[in-house]
């Protein structure tokens, strides 16, 4: 394999990570002394170090631009140790709530990794590797002393850490009732079988090498890369979605509620309501530009209030059922027909009967995402309204 060749697999994720790491800075900036929000950050930015650092054209670099050949393989090794220690510290601090006991387990967690990380540096230190090795270090150095200490350990400390955390997991899910936490686990109980698939693939090659056998190297040259691969990925989409996930789904919600209130807006806009004292550019935040749609809104129907009619709506609502709409959707379009017919009403300054002392808005009013998903079906609108016409006519005749 050349050193120039491209490896999608590992540039993917790594650019994910990049862009969620970027995504979540402001959060960070915000509430840094929330030990989620710096255990997550702090577990993307490793995940994003490790994709970057794994790429074969990025060993090579590392290794020329240190001048030590083969440090890229400490480096990686404590990137992975690092980042072991990351999620174990975040799943205790998940099931744990604040107070020593959370305290002293994740202490000892990162007393733990970072004792092995200096470990994987002293035993390189020790070792004689100067032959650069790419992709096949593991096997290549299995049988040289330190090095072959230096290769277990990183190996053993990933499958116990994995481990750990599965004992951690296994209990835990089963008690959960947030769906998205228990997505997120399930996602990590995936991601921390296949990190055990690629140790024990790394291990039988390794094992192989100091029998003599090298027709094991596969496992560790094609099997367990794409499991390790795997093994990040899910790992810290499993951290990341019961984060994400509420964030996205609420984001999604507003978005949808807004873009479903701009008819009812657009048209209420129109008459002119009241301004509310809330500066708000196309680029502000999308819950303030909601909340400004929905005052908007409520500020229109609140000055067509005097030319609302129970009445009218309430023979729409009935010519709608009788044409075969269902209630919710009957509703939304009552409420679109006498919204309409009041507006006439504004702008021809017609009095309404009753003239000041008409009813305040009413309730059924409130719930103004039909009214407004009815308004994108002027034809439907206008056939109910002669339908609402006809039947207050027969009401009448008889």
């Amino acid at each position: 394999m050349e050193l120039t060749d491209i490896r999608i697999p590992y540039i993917v994720p790594a650019a994910f990570f990049v862009v969620a790491l970027l995504i979540k800075l402001p959060t960070l900036r915000r509430a840094f002394r929330d030990p989620n929000v710096r255990s997550t950050s702090l577990m993307m930015f490793l995940a994003t170090l490790i994709f970057l650092s794994i790429a074969p054209t990025s060993v090579h670099r590392i290794n020329t631009f240190i001048g030590i050949s083969n440090v890229a393989a400490p480096w990686t090794y404590s990137l992975l140790t690092a980042f072991g220690g990351c999620c174990l510290s975040m799943l205790i601090t998940w099931q744990d709530g604040p107070g020593p006991r959370r305290l002293r387990r994740t202490r000892r967690v990162w007393i733990i990794h970072a004792g092995i990380i200096a470990a994987l540096w002293i035993s390189f230190l020790m070792a004689d590797v100067p032959s650069e090795r790419i992709t096949d270090l593991d096997t290549y150095y299995a049988t040289t002393p330190w090095m072959r200490e230096h290769i277990l350990l990183y190996l053993l400390a990933h499958m116990a850490s994995a481990m750990a955390a599965v004992r951690l997991i296994l209990p835990w899910v089963k008690e959960l009732e947030s769906a998205w936490l228990r997505m997120g686990l399930r996602l990590l109980q995936a991601g921390y079988a296949c990190g055990l698939v690629f140790d024990v693939s790394k291990l039988c090659a390794l094992v192989a090498r100091w029998f003599g056998t090298p027709d094991w190297d596969f496992l560790s040259l094609r099997i367990a890369p794409n499991f390790a691969l795997l093994n990040g990925i899910l790992v810290a989409l499993g951290f990341i979605l019961p984060q994400a996930g509420p964030f996205l789904r609420d984001r999604w919600t507003d978005h949808a509620t807004y873009r479903r209130l701009r008819p009812l807006w657009q048209l209420l806009h129109s008459i002119d309501p009241s301004p509310v004292p809330i500066r708000v550019r196309h680029f502000s935040p999308l819950p303030l530009r909601l909340m400004r749609r929905q005052t908007n809104i409520r500020d229109g129907l609140l000055l067509l209030a005097p030319h609302l009619d129970d009445q009218r709506r309430g023979t729409a609502f009935h010519a709608a059922l009788e044409a075969g709409y269902k209630e919710h959707d009957a509703r939304g379009t009552a409420g679109a027909i006498d919204i309409l017919v009041a507006v006439d009403l504004f702008r021809t300054a017609t009095r309404p009967e009753g003239g000041e002392d008409s009813a305040p808005l009413s309730s059924d009013l409130i719930s103004v995402e039909p009214i407004s998903l009815a308004l994108r079906s002027p034809s439907r609108i206008e056939a109910i309204r002669r339908l609402a016409e006809n039947r207050k006519s027969s009401h009448t005749d008889g």
